[in-house]
């Protein structure tokens, strides 16, 4: 379920059920008006507390709709079952790098998929991950105590790697999110993880990964270099105006989309339901940080430009080129995209379910518009069904 401020009609409450033509707000104070041009259903927005784990809550969440889209029984699923089994993975790949890799909290969209494949998922309910104490997600203490275990295991003090290294980092993991049930109950039936992720019919294969960058030719696969993407995964690399085409006409067909994005940007605000790109940045006044969302994404802005719609900056393949290259645009956070909505000004914005909770006044949902879009995408991850059938050749995807 999900709740967007609705002028015209308060009785809608169930993501998916708002009508083409609705108007919504971005806040509640806002005048920004939009008219809803598709919306498709998700669950109800999750927080992702004080972890880095946004990639798993955008993935399963866009898996969710999945889930939805096929007709069959809408579940919430585990995001932390997932975030315990990449870590297991992501500590074996650290120690093999001798230590030169990224170990930390965050991932990448592809894991998902081979996470599932290899081990399997489990509804939320069987396994929330919350087997210290808390009733939220906060793994400030467990991800130093791994990494802190990461290191030594390198440093090999016995200069000879024993036996037991894996164990040991799963007795931590099963500590702090709790063991993994090998057989479980759910709805009448007995499951394992694999019987259970084969019962929701969805086949891995058939999600990919799609962005935009000159760095590497079109129309083929590289592998995406950013710390996070632990698992090398690949992205099929498109120009950007086939990249914002995949993704509305995937969108406009009834498809979501976990997109991956940099919000470390002035016109990115959740506070005020707002991911822009304004031609004078300079109205902007940052106030504080936000460390809880591990960046500043979450601090205080204020400006005229999230009151009412704003002239945009003309996004070009070049530019979101050069941000990429500078480290202005970084892979900081995993979203999940159900819809698109138009200003009263008849710009498009995208409709975004994000993991931070509930506390804006979009319910924890925020627009982002079309340059925004266009600009900050690191990648996205769809349904390869979603492509056109001149894009699947032009990848050569079956």
């Amino acid at each position: 379920m999900k709740k967007l401020t609705i002028l015209l009609s308060l009785a809608v409450s169930i993501n998916g059920l708002f009508a083409q033509n609705d108007t919504i707000k971005n806040k509640k104070d806002g005048h920004y008006y939009f008219t809803v041009v598709k919306d498709i259903e998700a669950l109800d927005v999750q927080s992702q507390g004080r972890t880095g784990t946004c990639w798993s809550f955008s993935s399963l969440s866009f898996l969710e709709s999945e889930i939805i889209r096929n007709g069959k029984k809408p579940v919430s699923l585990s995001e932390m079952f997932i975030v315990r089994n990449a870590y297991l993975e992501k500590a074996i790949t650290y120690v093999r790098m001798h230590g030169n890799f990224n170990f930390a909290a965050g991932g990448a969209f592809h894991d998902i998929p081979h996470i599932v494949k290899k081990y399997g998922i489990v509804p939320e309910e069987i396994y929330n991950g919350l087997n210290y104490g808390e009733d939220k997600h906060n793994h400030a203490e467990m991800d130093a105590v791994l990494r802190a275990m990461v290191e030594q295991i390198v440093k090999n003090p016995q200069r000879k790697l024993t036996t037991s290294w894996t164990t040991a980092i799963e007795g931590v993991l099963d500590a702090y999110l709790g063991k993994i049930p090998a057989e479980f109950e759910f709805q009448g039936k007995k499951y394992t993880p694999k019987s259970y992720a084969a019962s929701l019919g969805l086949n891995m294969d058939d999600y990919i990964a799609i962005g935009s960058f000159t760095h590497h030719p079109f129309y083929q696969t590289f592998v995406l270099e950013v710390p996070d993407n632990w698992g090398f995964g690949d992205v099929y690399n498109v120009p950007l105006n086939e990249m914002e085409q995949i993704m509305n006409d995937a969108v406009m067909k009834g498809y979501s989309v976990a997109w991956g994005s940099d919000v470390s940007e002035k016109g990115f605000s959740f506070s005020n339901g707002l991911a822009i790109v304004p031609e004078d940045e300079a109205t902007i006044k940052v106030k504080g940080k936000d460390n809880k969302h591990f960046s500043d994404a979450g601090a205080e802005k204020i400006s005229n430009a999230f009151d009412e719609p704003v002239e945009e900056k003309k996004i070009t393949q070049e530019m979101r080129q050069n941000a990429f290259d500078n480290y202005e645009t970084q892979d900081d956070h995993g979203m999940h995209i159900t819809g698109i909505v138009k200003d009263q000004k008849g710009n498009k914005y995208y409709i975004v379910k994000n993991s931070w909770g509930t506390e804006n006044d979009a319910d924890g949902y925020f627009y982002a518009s079309e340059a925004y879009v266009k600009y900050k995408t690191i990648d996205f991850m769809i349904h390869k069904d979603a492509l056109s059938k001149e894009m699947k050749n032009k990848l050569n995807i079956k």
